[in-house]
């Protein structure tokens, strides 16, 4: 990178820290540091949401799926709507009404501590894999790019979003998100633009037709792979965990100035993401044909991996390198100055999902363990400061998870993977609680524990013995995981109910 990438970086960074530093003067209790008082305005509020859904993992993961593969990963973002219809219209005026600032209290009242303390856990461990994941994705980016060690880059970044999330709390997440979603769009705008200048769209169509880029995936009703209908159920119980029982989301819909704002929002979220997806995955198709028509200047990149990997570059398939198409692009075709545009974009891409992800799960800490198990009675100051830490521990946590991934072979597929697994069990336990109504403290408890035994069947099938694993598709968990617990709640209290 140029001097000039480097400043427009730098300025960028800095900017992030004085709109923490901004927004610290108001911090002076916990109600301001997690809702903002409530002042938000919903057109602010739907492009924080839209800036979390627009992580790196869209940034860097979608374009690489569609270069890899096909366009199959789009489905997920089909099912945001249908998602968005049942919160805007049951889970956001339920949450809105309660007084409680944690989703998972209301599962206290419901079945118990336990309950409460099992989806807090599960919410906990999504924002670590959630965070480790963008970690991993700007550091793959800026190695790519500059040159520096990808632990380096995870530790810098890190350091700065905590500084920031501290300081100015969930008023200055909202308010950089906005900033955020602004550049993000505008990056890949500005990239798709360079593609087109030199190769015309119908290349890219003719392409990307021979060889079935377009492909949504086979339409045959088929669980066992990843069909179109695997990742439309898929994402439509992602996205239901999302809006319903997901902290990050549910204590933003504290921060609106009334109900309808918060509804408003989530509906904003979806008219900018699903556009803006589909413009990432025809990014990634963009990219293929480019390098289709110019095969000779990807020879680096391919030799590079086939190093690192130690694969031969006659059986390398585009799967080992296609995360990595989208920075070498960045890194070889686009001139000085935009180059530090597109990174600082990029950089907006991974910071707005990480400082909610620290805010919120601070907020968790605070009031389901801190105020719950180890002290009830505490000052406002003294919960601010319980909040700064509970942060601070957060964000090195997720720095921690960030150098774990480091190699991993797609982005898309480990976050898919493990926020199916947390995913499930949340969304089950809070499911049935919400339509259940008549299920007993017992019955809950046995569903919990069968859901987690499936779960975990499905999620670790590798690890058995062929006969024992589960036929279906690792993104099923999700699905199976939730049904389970719905149903075998509804059926235990039925057994219950006839003793």
């Amino acid at each position: 990178m140029k001097t000039w990438d480097l400043v427009i970086i730098g300025v960028y960074l800095l900017s992030m820290i004085g709109v923490g530093i901004y927004f610290s003067k108001r911090n002076r209790n916990s109600e301001q540091f997690t809702t903002a008082s409530g002042q938000i305005p919903g057109w602010a509020l739907g492009l924080s949401f839209y800036a979390t859904f627009l992580s790196a993992i869209t940034f860097l993961g979608d374009p690489g799926k569609s270069f890899g593969s096909n366009w199959n990963p789009f489905v997920f973002s089909l099912s945001i709507p249908l998602a968005a219809w049942v919160a805007s219209k049951l889970f956001v005026p339920f949450y809105r009404n309660g007084e409680a600032i944690s989703a998972y209290s209301h599962l206290e009242e419901r079945f118990g501590a336990w309950a409460r303390t099992y989806a807090m856990v599960c919410f906990i461990m999504t924002q670590l894999a959630r965070m480790g994941t963008i970690f991993y994705g700007l550091a793959l980016t800026i190695n790519a790019l500059s040159g520096i060690e990808m632990p380096l880059i995870i530790i810098v970044s890190g350091v700065v979003i905590i500084f920031y999330t501290v300081l100015g709390g969930m008023e200055a997440v909202i308010w950089t998100e906005v900033i955020q979603a602004i550049l993000k769009t505008l990056g890949a705008l500005l990239i798709l633009g360079l593609i087109l200048n030199q190769l015309d769209i119908t290349e890219i169509w003719a392409i990307g037709q021979r060889d079935e880029k377009f492909s949504l995936g086979t339409f045959q009703p088929d669980f066992t792979t990843s069909s179109f209908w695997v990742i439309l159920v898929y994402g439509f119980f992602i996205n239901l965990t999302n809006f319903g029982v997901d902290q990050n989301y549910i204590q933003r819909y504290h921060t609106a100035k009334n109900t309808q704002d918060a509804a408003k929002s989530i509906w904003l979220c979806v008219m900018y993401y699903v556009p803006v997806s589909f413009l990432f995955f025809f990014i990634g198709t963009s990219l293929y044909a480019f390098y289709d028509v110019n095969p000779g200047l990807i020879s680096e990149l391919k030799q590079q991996v086939s190093a690192e990997k130690n694969i031969p570059i006659q059986t390398m398939q585009l799967v080992d390198y296609a995360d990595r198409v989208l920075p070498y692009f960045m890194k070889t075709q686009i001139p000085t100055g935009l180059l530090g545009l597109l990174l600082a974009a990029l950089l907006s891409a991974g910071m707005s999902t990480m400082s909610s992800g620290m805010n919120s799960s601070a907020t968790v800490f605070l009031n389901d363990i801190y105020l719950r198990y180890i002290q009830k009675d505490l000052s406002p100051q003294k919960q601010l400061r319980v909040l700064h830490i509970a942060t601070i521990v957060m964000g090195c946590l997720g720095i921690v998870f960030g150098i774990s991934m480091i190699g991993v072979k797609s982005l898309l597929d480990v976050w898919w993977k493990l926020s199916g697994i947390f995913a499930g069990g949340m969304l089950g336990i809070f499911l049935l609680g919400f339509i259940a109504k008549k299920v007993s403290n017992t019955a809950a408890k046995f569903a919990a524990i069968i859901g987690v035994i499936v779960i975990a069947w499905m999620s670790f099938k590798d690890n058995l013995p062929e006969a024992f694993r589960s036929p279906l598709d690792g993104k099923m968990t999700v699905v199976v995981g939730t049904l389970t617990i719905l149903f075998t709640g509804i059926l235990v209290q039925q057994i219950l109910k006839k003793r």
